[in-house]
C-alpha cells in the first residue's frame, strides 16, 4: 500500500510513524532523536522529570537530528502544567498527553503556536478534542501498555473515532510490525504509534536487562496492574505484580504526592523507577502486547525500515470501512 502522509499541525514527517512516549526515561533524547533522524516522529516522556531534566533532554534531542520531537506528559501527575509550558518554551514540536483531559493545554498551545495531541479511546473524548483544537489524535487501545484508559481493543474503536473526527488519527496500542501498522492504516488511520517497539532498541537508554525482558514475552505474562493513578496499567508479570495482585502494598514507600490524585497502594513513580534502574523483581515493568511479537533488539533505523517496507508491501483495500483485521 502506499504510505498515508501524516500531518499534526503544520508537521510533516518523512514517514507515518510515531515514538510513543515511554515514562520513567524510558523515552528519553537518543531514543527520540534516532526515530526523529530515520523520517519517523520522535517522543521525549517528560512525566517523572524535573523541569531542568526535561528542558535539558529537548536540547539535546534538538542536537542530535533536525527531525520532528515532542513530548509526552502523563496529565494524572502533579506538575503537569509546569512540564508542558516547560516544553513549550524550549519550543518543543508538539505535546501529547493522556491518562485524563486537560482543556487548559490547548489554550497554552494557541499562545505558542505548539499542536496539541491528545491520547483518546472513545469517540466522545475525540470530538471534544477536535473541538477544542487538537492537531491530531493518537487513538489507544487496551492493546497498548502503561496506562490504558479502555479495555476495548483498538479495531473496535478506531472506525467509530474515524467517523467523528475530521483531524489526522494516529492508532497505538500492539503494533510491532509493519504488516500490523499497515491494517490499520487500512481502516483509516493516517500514523501509527509504536512505544514498546522503540523500547527494545539500540538506542533506548534503559539497562539492557529491563529491554531484555520485553523480548519474547508470552502472552500470559502480560497482565494488568491497578495503578494509584486510577486507571489500569499493562505491564510485565514479576515479584512485584504479583504481590500488586494480591493487594500487598510495598513497605517502607514514602508519598511524593507526584500524582493529582493517587489511591497511595503504592508510589507508582518509584515503582516505575525501580524498573527503568534494572531492579526487574521489585519494580512496575510498563509494556505493550506487542512485546510478544519482538524477537531482537535491533536499531531504530532497522525497526524503521522493516515497518515502512511492511507497509509499502502490504496490499491496500479497496474498502477500508468494511475491512476487518484478522487475528
Amino acid at each position: 500500500m502506499q504510505l498515508p502522509t501524516l500531518k499534526i499541525g503544520s508537521l510533516l514527517p518523512k514517514f507515518p510513524v510515531v515514538q510513543g512516549g515511554m515514562a520513567i526515561r524510558i523515552s528519553t533524547a537518543p531514543l527520540a532523536a534516532a526515530v526523529a533522524e530515520a523520517g519517523g516522529v520522535g517522543t521525549i516522556a517528560g512525566t517523572g522529570m524535573s523541569l531542568e531534566e526535561l528542558a535539558a533532554e529537548i536540547r539535546q534531542a534538538k542536537k542530535l537530528t533536525r527531525g520532528i520531537i515532542g513530548v509526552n506528559v502523563l496529565f494524572a501527575a502533579r506538575n503537569f502544567a509546569q512540564l508542558v509550558t516547560t516544553a513549550m518554551r524550549e519550543k518543543v514540536d508538539f505535546i501529547v498527553s493522556g491518562a485524563g483531559f486537560s482543556r487548559d493545554m490547548f489554550a497554552w498551545g494557541r499562545e505558542t503556536g505548539t499542536p496539541i495531541v491528545p491520547i483518546v479511546s472513545s469517540a466522545r473524548l475525540a470530538k471534544l478534542a477536535e473541538k477544542m483544537g487538537a492537531a491530531a489524535l493518537v487513538v489507544e487501545g487496551v492493546e497498548a501498555g502503561g496506562h490504558l484508559g479502555t479495555d476495548m481493543p483498538l479495531k473496535s474503536i478506531l472506525a467509530d473515532i474515524r467517523e467523528a473526527v475530521k483531524i489526522p488519527i494516529i492508532a497505538a496500542g500492539g503494533i510491532a510490525t509493519g504488516a500490523e501498522a499497515a491494517k490499520f492504516l487500512s481502516l483509516g488511520a493516517d500514523g501509527v504509534q509504536l512505544a514498546t517497539r522503540f523500547l527494545a532498541s539500540h538506542e533506548c537508554t534503559a539497562p539492557m536487562n529491563y529491554k531484555e525482558a520485553h523480548v519474547g514475552v508470552k502472552q500470559e505474562d502480560i497482565v494488568l496492574v491497578d495503578s494509584p493513578v486510577g486507571l489500569p496499567g499493562k505491564a510485565i508479570r514479576n515479584s512485584f505484580s504479583e504481590r500488586m495482585a494480591r493487594q500487598l502494598s510495598p513497605e517502607g514507600e514514602k508519598c511524593s504526592t507526584c500524582l493529582k490524585k493517587c489511591s497511595r497502594r503504592f508510589c507508582i513513580f518509584a515503582a516505575l523507577n525501580r524498573a527503568q534502574q534494572g531492579d526487574l523483581e521489585n519494580g512496575l515493568i510498563f509494556s505493550g502486547e506487542s512485546a510478544v511479537k519482538i524477537k531482537k533488539i535491533l536499531p531504530v533505523e532497522a525497526i524503521m525500515e522493516e515497518l515502512v517496507e511492511g507497509i509499502k508491501n502490504s496490499p491496500a483495500r479497496e474498502d477500508p470501512q468494511k475491512d476487518t483485521i484478522q487475528e
